[in-house]
């Protein structure tokens, strides 16, 4: 028996001298042994970037929106429409678009023709607001955010005036609240979209040191409705 044990393990030691001085280098390694049965990981492609930052894209003719309030000293409101990001504190001007930028309101008008830009500057601009609303012609969107305080700078006038456009919340705004608001003249929106939102300023619940989150709305208008 003892003689058979070392037999057989002389024959071991010399078949695996044999294979180690025979098999070529290049033979399938352990590593590459142990990936095969291994199913292969399926990669999605990366998301394609849809107008204004929308998860998934707005339907053949219509325009894409998102209007953002601001939120903190550093968050400023920002409003996109197709893709053009205005409402961020500079004059924009392009085609079709007149962008006022107020000391704590945000205001955008996009008309159907016509391009233009005006930047309003001033400690009480109730009046030049109501104004430019008044004068904006029929078939005009208005795409309005907050940034800071929105509520002590406008008068009641012009409240109402914003609450005749459709909103519900222009009179509740308080100290600080972030507001985002859309609205139509001369045509009527459709119900399916979000026209509004408010976040009022909470010291137990605000992500910023006195300013609550900003909030945000964004949709699909169609093209034949302007």
């Amino acid at each position: 028996r003892l003689f058979g044990l070392l037999l057989a393990s002389l024959a071991a030691w010399y078949l695996g001298y044999f294979a180690a001085a025979h098999v070529p280098q290049n033979t399938v390694s352990i590593a590459v042994l142990q990936e095969i049965g291994k199913k292969p990981v399926l990669r999605a492609p990366a998301p394609r970037r849809q107008k204004c930052d929308h998860w998934s894209p707005c339907p053949p003719g219509n325009f894409a929106y998102r209007i953002l309030s601001g939120g903190g000293k550093q968050r400023r409101a920002k409003i996109c429409f197709e893709d053009e990001q205005l409402g961020q504190g500079t004059e924009r001007q392009t085609q079709s678009l007149i962008n006022i930028k107020l000391p704590l309101l945000s205001l955008l008008i996009v008309k159907a023709t016509g391009s233009s830009s005006c930047v309003i500057d001033s400690t009480d601009h109730s009046r030049e607001m109501m104004d430019f609303v008044r004068n904006a012609p029929e078939g005009t969107l208005l795409l309005m955010a907050t940034h800071d305080d929105g509520s002590t700078k406008l008068k009641d006038d012009a409240k109402k005036l914003v609450e005749e456009l459709g909103s519900k919340e222009i009179k509740n705004i308080k100290f600080r609240s972030s507001w985002v608001f859309i609205a139509a003249k001369g045509f009527q929106l459709p119900d399916n979209i979000q026209k509004e939102k408010i976040n009022h300023s909470d010291q137990k619940k605000n992500r910023y040191n006195g300013w609550p989150a900003e909030i945000q709305i964004e949709g699909c208008i169609p093209r034949n409705l302007i």
